[in-house]
């Protein structure tokens, strides 16, 4: 019963911005809420995850600096906000939520629910 809905992908120059917002609904007892992405033909990447305990947040090294993840307060509710855009950036990106059993927040397997991605083009 558990819906993770993700939204907000679309089409951008180079070195523009992007914000992508992602809700779960449900009785997700949710600890922790993440961004993967996925090229055509690749395996799904890591991008940033939040705990709740403390905001304690994550990123894959090649979107420091430039990508941010937040959550709504008291919602299952995060939010990735993606600025200097690249063109290395395009992909699927899908919104992962899970307890956090293993505290291994850059895993997919670490996440029991999933969206249904949300297509980020950047190009010229």
């Amino acid at each position: 019963q558990v819906r993770v809905v993700e939204s907000g992908g679309g089409l951008v120059q180079p070195g523009g911005s992007l914000r992508l917002s992602c809700e779960v609904f449900g009785r997700s007892s949710t600890e922790a809420m993440a961004w993967f992405r996925q090229r055509p033909g690749k395996v799904r990447d890591f991008v940033a995850a939040i705990h709740w305990v403390g905001d304690k947040t994550y990123y894959e090294d090649s979107v420091k600096g430039r990508f941010t993840i937040s959550r709504v307060n008291r919602q299952n509710t995060a939010y990735l906000q993606m600025n200097s855009l690249k063109p290395e950036d395009t992909a699927v990106y899908y919104c992962a939520a899970g307890r956090s059993e293993t505290g291994r927040l850059n895993a997919g397997s670490e996440y029991t629910w999933w969206g249904q991605g949300t297509q980020v083009t950047v190009s010229s």
